[in-house]
């Protein structure tokens, strides 16, 4: 039976963790201390409880938890070796873990075990963080707590502030809490209840303050030129800058052969902090609490110019500023690098702040890069606070490379899991809510890809991405960090373009298109009809014709190379009866791969083609009726035409959806990169197909 005290702590977790306003996504953590039955010696001993390295509050679960003993806890005091070897600390905690222990420590652990009280929030509210990182916080916070709240100055997070704000704590009977330089809060109590009231206490006190206090304009009065452009301009200048922008970011990871995966937002208090005349100094001050940081890097890059200066100057600039970014940030860690700190990890940004239009954030996968670009809208709502009562003054330089660099979050991301084949990839399939489309948006999706599934139906669409990203373990919150569905008329240039625009929105670039939309009528020559002819060569070569052009502009742009694949047929070689107008769009497409193979070589591109035949389980070409004609032309019932197409192959096997999809993930994986100009049969052996 779970202890009442997890009970508490991890509902006080969740309802503290719900609202941002409280703290940003996985940072911060709480506690509590209780007792438990000792299985060995049938004793009672008393526990820390304690959310553990990596977790989110809002959706901690009992295991997300640390156990530890307290009484080993508190024993770590008398074999603590002083702050230069700081580190030595956490691998301490694992030999007071109670049982198996549960999560692993986080670098706050000390803090909660050894504060004397039963119940510990730390957290990290832009309110509480504003006054932290203002020039003169620790006025600040006299001033508005009296001596309820108790400043701290800046320490690194560790064994030491343990101490620190234990003999703070011991020291000021009468406070609830206390505001850590550069940092953020943490507030104590007897109860669950008692200290959730403190730290919003805290949080909300600090935000009152600040909107009371606070001047209007604390970024400066707007530069001229610098304002938002009106939505829907600066949506369109945003997706036609997110492929410059994807490969700024991705310079360095881009020469490893992976990618970052971007996230965009024009969030009215981004664009109006990149209007005002401090934004470059703001800017360049880089972000302070080290949530932040980690996920930021130290500063963003920020673009110079108005937004209504022509796409082409605008992305000149940041590619210019992009080289001067990654010497800066060379400097800065060659500045600051001892003989055993970790190798760099690579100078690109992560954030790309663009006046007038928004924020681009990057990351490994949609996820990590959505929020980072929280956590930089976190910091701009701490410079707001900061500057409106004081002067932002984050902590230096040389403190944020200690965290930045610090080996326990080097050893933290060796110990994540290598990442799937084709993550970091983002894939447009079109017609791709049913079907052919749907199998392979879901195949690419399980291999890491980002997908998004392109139909005329939005709905079946939007319910198709879904589906796809609940399959691959996504929460019914954030399905959008894996699939989106949008609608796409594949004959129309201005829906296809709209189309990729919503996919660089969606993900901050393009590297994988999958030319399936399709349809069929089967007819013979004398009954085949202009309307006809035009309907199929509409929708499936003048179709992906359109898609690859359009993204063949943004996947140059990135300079990451990517992979164009065409769902043609069987029909693009075999000669069938009843069948000239699909037949010939077929091999329309079929030469498209040729043709656009040769041509987007040289940006290492490659185009290749699938040929299936006989899908019929689960195919929307087949359900629309498609299958009754061709049954009819075959003789044989509807629902045993699957059976009859299998029978007439050389393997005598039935082709599904999910084996087209195989051979599309095979030939972009790494294994085929050297190929190009390929068509795949998937068609169980059809020898009057074979390419020759």
């Amino acid at each position: 039976m779970t202890n009442q005290a997890v009970t508490e702590l991890i509902e006080r977790s969740h309802r503290l963790g719900a609202d941002k306003k409280n703290t940003n996504y996985a940072g911060g953590n709480t506690s509590a201390k209780g007792t438990a039955t000792d299985p060995v010696t049938s004793q009672p001993v008393e526990l820390l409880w304690v959310k553990g390295s990596g977790g989110d509050l809002g959706t901690l679960t009992e295991p997300g938890l640390s156990v530890l003993r307290l009484d080993r806890l508190r024993a770590l005091v008398d074999v603590y070796p002083g702050v230069e070897r700081e580190d030595e600390m956490v691998a301490a905690f694992d030999h007071c873990l109670f049982g198996k222990g549960g999560a692993a420590p986080s670098i706050d652990t000390a803090m909660h075990g050894l504060v004397d009280a039963p119940h510990v929030d730390h957290l990290h509210p832009d309110s509480g963080i504003a006054l932290a990182t203002a020039a003169d916080g620790e006025r600040l916070t006299r001033e508005i707590f009296g001596d309820t709240v108790v400043w701290v100055p800046w320490r690194r997070p560790g064994f030491q502030l343990g101490l620190d704000i234990a003999a703070i704590k011991q020291a000021n009977p009468q406070a609830i809490g206390c505001v850590l330089g550069g940092h953020g809060i943490t507030a104590w109590g007897d109860t669950s209840a008692e200290t959730e009231r403190h730290s919003l206490t805290i949080i909300d006190t600090a935000a009152r303050y600040l909107a009371e206090h606070g001047r209007p304009d604390p970024f400066g009065p707007p530069r001229d030129g610098f304002g938002p452009l009106p939505r829907e301009r600066r949506r369109a200048l945003a997706a036609a800058l997110a492929p410059t922008a994807r490969s700024i970011a991705s310079q360095d990871s881009g020469a490893q052969g992976r990618r970052m995966v971007g996230h965009f937002t024009d969030d009215e208090r981004v664009l109006e902090f990149l209007a005002g005349s401090e934004a470059p100094r703001l800017a360049a001050l880089g972000t302070s609490c080290p949530d932040h940081f980690l996920r930021t890097k130290v500063r963003p890059l920020l673009l110079d110019l108005p937004p209504d200066r022509p796409v082409e100057e605008l992305t000149a600039r940041l590619r210019a500023l992009h080289e001067s970014y990654r010497a800066d940030y060379q400097a800065y860690y060659d500045a600051h690098a001892e003989p055993d700190s970790p190798a760099i990890r690579g100078t690109d940004p992560a954030i790309v702040l663009v006046p007038g239009v928004g924020m681009f954030s990057f990351g490994k996968d949609k996820q990590t890069a959505r929020v980072a670009g929280e956590f930089y809208l976190n910091a701009i709502n701490v410079m707001r606070g900061a500057e409106s009562v004081s002067t932002y003054a984050p902590i230096d330089e040389a403190e944020k490379f200690r965290i930045e660099y610090w080996a326990l979050e080097e050893a933290k991301l060796a110990r994540m899991p290598q990442p799937k084949e084709l993550a970091g990839r983002i894939a447009l399939v079109t017609g791709a809510a049913s079907g052919i489309g749907k199998a392979t948006a879901a195949r690419l999706a399980a291999e890491g890809a980002c997908v998004v599934i392109a139909d005329l139906d939005a709905a079946k669409a939007e319910a198709a991405a879904a589906e796809i990203a609940r399959g691959v373990g996504a929460s019914a919150q954030n399905t959008a960090d894996v699939a989106v569905g949008i609608v796409a008329d594949v004959t129309d240039e201005a829906a296809v373009q709209r189309a990729v625009d919503d996919a660089l929105l969606a993900f901050g670039g393009l590297d994988l298109v999958v030319n399936n939309a399709g349809l069929s009528l089967s007819k013979p020559l004398l009954e085949t009809t202009v309307a006809d002819w035009d309907l199929q060569h509409d929708v499936m070569a003048r179709g992906s014709f359109l898609v690859s052009r359009t993204a063949a502009g943004p996947m140059i742009e990135q300079r990451l190379g990517g992979d164009i694949v065409y769902i043609s047929s069987k029909n693009s070689i075999f000669a069938g009866p009843n069948n000239i107008a699909y037949s010939a769009t077929k091999a329309d497409q079929a030469h498209q791969v040729r043709l656009l193979a040769a041509e987007l070589g040289e940006h290492g591109i490659r185009v290749n083609g699938i040929n299936p035949d006989g899908v019929v389980r689960g195919s929307g070409i087949f359900a629309g009726g498609w299958g009754a004609q061709r049954a009819a032309v075959y003789g044989v019932a509807e629902d045993d035409l699957g059976k009859y197409y299998a029978g007439r192959t050389i393997l005598k096997r039935e082709v599904l959806p999910e084996h087209v999809a195989n051979a599309v993930f095979v030939v972009c994986s790494r294994d085929l990169d050297h190929t190009t100009g390929l068509h795949i049969p998937v068609d169980a052996g059809v020898a009057a197909a074979f390419l020759r």
